[in-house]
């Protein structure tokens, strides 16, 4: 149902599972084992695999912080897009090497769940984009503010709820577990 003209093809997104992002995240393990099991799935049903990595003072290029975690190992060939910001598009060439691979839907997963996983949501929707999150592929770790702390568990459970059946004007959202994404 994408907007998109002539973009037929689907591509998994794993948004910034990066050894300084998920360090502490609510069942790492678990959640990076759901998402190597997601990539696997795409490999084996030729869904292009698209990694992306943030970048700051925290966690400059090259650095232990920056790299992916050991788990997770991009093969050769698969796109990987370099970001700054919480949305995966915003001034980066993510759109360029999707309209490459002729992409109009996207399955997400990674992290985190409250920031760049949801904001790489609502950014791939407003360009015209479907989006399926996998609601059990993603994490986050607690939130501390000046009202107190919303645990990751309530993040990722809202983020899943908000998801199911989201629509816009010839595009859609929706939610699908790791075994049932790629099935």
């Amino acid at each position: 149902m994408t907007t998109l003209q002539n973009r037929p093809n689907k591509a998994l997104l794993v948004i910034d599972v990066q050894n300084g992002v998920v360090w502490d995240a609510f069942d790492r393990d678990r959640i990076v084992g759901n998402i190597a099991q997601v990539v696997s799935n795409a490999r084996e049903q030729n869904v292009p695999v698209v990694w992306v990595q943030h970048s700051d003072e925290e966690m400059p290029i090259g650095s232990d912080y920056w790299k992916l975690v050991p788990e997770l190992v991009p093969t050769e060939g698969e796109p990987l897009v370099g970001k700054l910001y919480r949305n995966s598009f915003e001034a980066t060439n993510l759109e360029e090497v999707l309209s490459k691979l002729h992409v109009g839907e996207l399955v997400i997963c990674g992290s985190q769940t409250n920031n760049c996983v949801r904001h790489t949501i609502h950014g791939a929707l407003d360009r015209g984009y479907d989006v399926t999150l996998v609601e059990d592929a993603h994490t986050t770790s607690d939130f501390q503010w000046d009202h107190g702390v919303i645990s990751a568990q309530q993040m990722i459970d809202e983020q899943n709820a908000n998801c199911r059946h989201l629509g816009l004007p010839g595009r859609k959202c929706d939610i699908a577990s790791t075994v049932e994404v790629f099935s």
